[in-house]
């Protein structure tokens, strides 16, 4: 993974769960806009930052921007995280699922929560970030191999023994599953964020579409965060 700062004269307000569409210059492979979920923001100077993970091509070319390089960026998109006014939160991030984690926690500390933070990676040498976790809630780690934290996946992790009112997720479907269904049966609001396949980001292309109980929707435009209950994750 790697951090892309970014530099505008004029940023508008971005809520933890948006995405922006990135567009990959002088590439006709990645001809379409790449989704990338909101890292963090720093609103007095104007900075944007995204956690990204060279995947493929569109993203190793962004890894590979120098500085002072423009980049042409919409933004924001979707809708947002529902922050509670009280209660015990839980937000649980795996691999790049981390990414919009960080603002979160940023925004729920300040307005006076204290969220419980638990990422779950392959080992110990896929941790990133984690001084800057850190600054906003109590920091927990899975690793699948032992090497830090405790073994195993976010829901075998001892933390879920305590009591959680919220619980906030992004990461591998899988894990998002697996944590929804630890949701449903302690009765926890719960809420994810997917990353399915985009194309436009507004909503126009339907490539990114997911079956709800409200019928279809755009992950991209009425999402991408979604309620549990509103999925049919659950029989």
């Amino acid at each position: 993974m790697f951090l892309l700062t970014l530099h505008s004269d004029e940023l508008p307000p971005i809520s933890p769960g948006q995405f922006v569409n990135v567009k990959i210059e002088n590439s006709p492979a990645t001809f379409l806009r790449r989704p990338i979920s909101v890292h963090d923001v720093d609103p007095v100077k104007n900075l944007l930052y995204l956690l990204v993970k060279k995947a493929g091509t569109g993203t190793r070319i962004l890894a590979g921007l120098k500085e002072g390089e423009r980049l042409s960026v919409i933004l924001p998109l979707g809708n947002t995280f529902s922050i509670p006014e009280y209660g015990r939160c839980l937000l649980i991030g795996g691999g790049v699922g981390i990414a919009p984690m960080l603002h979160l926690s940023k925004e729920m500390k300040s307005r006076g929560l204290s969220p419980v933070i638990l990422i779950g990676v392959r080992s110990k040498e896929d941790i990133v970030r984690k001084e800057a976790f850190e600054q906003h809630g109590e920091l927990y780690y899975t690793t699948e191999d032992g090497s830090f934290g405790e073994k195993g996946y976010p829901t075998q992790h001892s933390v879920l023994s305590q009591h959680f009112d919220h619980i906030y997720c992004c990461g591998p479907e899988v894990m998002m599953k697996a944590v929804a269904g630890y949701a449903y049966k302690n009765n926890i609001d719960c809420e994810v964020s997917l990353e399915n396949m985009m194309a436009c980001g507004i909503g126009a292309c339907l490539c990114c579409v997911t079956d709800t109980h409200e019928g279809h929707k755009c992950v991209c435009s009425e999402g991408p965060i979604f309620n549990i209950k509103d999925l049919k994750w659950q029989s």
